[in-house]
């Protein structure tokens, strides 16, 4: 059974046709001013109307926010102007088709449990490092939402009491500390203090004056010894955090995404040591395992279709 997926993002919507074995076919993509909303949900009516062709698909649509349990309302979104939105009623309404909607990270953990790196587990918890961080939890092979639908928002767990503030109101969220924007702020305040930074410091410059996580990434893959530490430091603090999350829900694997993921054993490795360090009665606690997410941008497509598949079985 094929269904439609749809990922809603702060500038580009993209969607696909998703078949049972997680395969995109009809794959499109196209930008959007997520300032508009109207505009938005047009282009979303009009994307799943040219992948459905006259078929009757049912459709999983992922946006970043907060929705609710029946996954029909948004209670909140970081970068569309929704609040308490019912999208999932204008959707149908326009559509005529069935519709569900589906946080954004849950849509793509969904997708590595199901189709990648959590493929072989029951309990999965994914990170994703990015912009922000986003995150997923599966437990007995089902997708964690909680009582009001808003399960899963590991980046606003709190790792350093009175630290940095984060735009949810908090103060030392992870998010400020594992995300790709903390890596270049990392970055930068290695590049400040010269030694190992001046590398940095002459890349920042030929660079304009900022840091981006390409220019990171790439001195990473050189083995620049500023860039690595600036890696070692947000490593570090996804893996506190994680060594917590492991307390309350025991998984058998961690997946990190985001574009951060794409250092892959040179941050896994940093999230190792600091896991072990602060897990709870080491040495007497089961390990988990560690893996970088294999879906890539897809991730969201294929897992707001699977859902809607699994959520519309017939």
């Amino acid at each position: 059974m094929q269904a439609i997926g749809i990922d809603i993002g702060g500038t580009k919507i993209a969607g696909g046709v998703v078949d049972e074995f997680g395969a995109v076919t009809g794959y499109t993509r196209v930008p959007t001013d997520a300032t508009d909303p109207a505009a938005l949900e047009t282009a979303v009516v009009d994307m799943v109307t040219r992948l459905a062709e006259g078929r009757t698909l049912p459709v999983g649509v992922a946006a970043a926010g907060f929705v609710d349990a029946s996954r029909s309302v948004v209670y909140y979104a970081p970068n569309i102007r929704w609040r308490n939105e019912p999208f999932r009623q204008h959707l149908e309404d326009r559509l005529h088709l069935p519709v569900i909607v589906e946080n954004d990270a849950n849509a793509a953990g969904w997708a590595e449990f199901r189709y990648g790196a959590g493929r072989l587990v029951s309990d999965m918890v994914m990170l994703t490092s990015g912009t922000g961080v986003g995150g997923a939890i599966v437990t007995d092979d089902r997708l964690l939402r909680g009582g009001f639908g808003v399960a899963g928002e590991i980046g606003h767990l709190r790792v350093v009491p009175g630290g940095l503030p984060c735009g949810c109101g908090a103060h030392g969220c992870i998010e400020q500390y594992g995300s790709g924007r903390a890596l270049q702020r990392m970055a930068n305040e290695i590049a400040d203090a010269g030694g190992i930074g001046i590398p940095l410091a002459i890349a920042r410059e030929a660079a304009g004056g900022t840091l981006d996580g390409a220019t990171i990434a790439r001195l990473v893959d050189e083995d620049d010894p500023g860039a690595l530490g600036a890696l070692r430091q947000l490593g570090s603090w996804l893996g506190q955090a994680m060594a917590s999350l492991s307390a309350v829900l025991d998984p058998q694997l961690f997946v990190i995404g985001g574009g951060v993921a794409s250092t892959g054993e040179k941050l896994l490795q940093p999230i190792r040591a600091a896991y072990l360090d602060h897990l709870p009665a080491r040495g007497y606690h089961p390990e988990p395992a560690f893996a970088v997410a294999e879906l890539g941008n897809d991730a969201g497509v294929v897992g707001a279709a699977d859902l809607a598949r699994t959520h519309f079985p017939a």
